[in-house]
């Protein structure tokens, strides 16, 4: 039997991750079984299974692959070259971590992280630090935002950080349970406040 390649095992770990984040996203993580990973997946069991134990794990590791895929596009924003002003910041980041209506599913994601993270403390532990990454990148953006002159000298930097931060949350439940909030909606009403 031939050797597979570790850029096929990367590839078919995508494709179930992919398969179970729809699922999560549309049906929420108790309502949805591995059959249905699998349906969606278009693999066998014991293809699913070789990557993942069960379901406890797939959902630990959608969780991660959200977490890290916000932490990137975040940082590509708060930390690009040029310091932006908060209003700019705020909405490059709330355009960076929503991709329009009708492709939320990682938003889906996050916000049913934050409930089971209640309960569950395997996922509590990941979401801490996935989340407390996150907040970094704000109190980073918040010191080089001091630095710039963009907010006032003597800012407390993690407190500004924390509350900018606190933005995300926020304007991710307005957009999906409301679903009358955008990325440019939100960054004017934010520069009216923050101004």
């Amino acid at each position: 039997m031939p050797k597979v390649s570790q850029e096929h095992l990367d590839a078919r770990r995508t494709q179930i991750l992919d398969a179970a984040t729809r699922c999560f996203a549309r049906q929420g993580f108790h309502a949805t079984t591995m059959a249905d990973v699998l349906t969606e997946s278009g693999l066998s069991a014991g293809a699913v299974y070789r990557y993942f134990r069960g379901k406890n794990e797939l959902v630990s590791a959608v969780a991660e692959q959200v977490l890290d895929g916000a932490y990137t596009r975040l940082e590509s924003v708060l930390l690009a070259e040029s310091v932006p002003t908060p209003a700019d910041a705020v909405h490059g980041v709330v355009a960076a971590i929503d991709p329009g209506v009708g492709h939320d599913e990682h938003l889906r994601m996050a916000v049913q992280v934050w409930g089971e993270a209640l309960r569950d403390d395997n996922l509590a532990r990941l979401a801490g630090a996935g989340y407390g990454r996150i907040r970094a990148i704000f109190v980073d953006y918040a010191r080089r935002a001091i630095a710039a002159g963009l907010l006032p000298e003597g800012t407390d930097a993690v407190a500004a950080g924390s509350a900018y931060f606190s933005l995300v949350p926020g304007y991710m439940l307005q957009r999906l349970l409301l679903r009358d909030t955008s990325p440019a909606g939100y960054a004017v009403a934010l520069r009216s406040v923050l101004a």
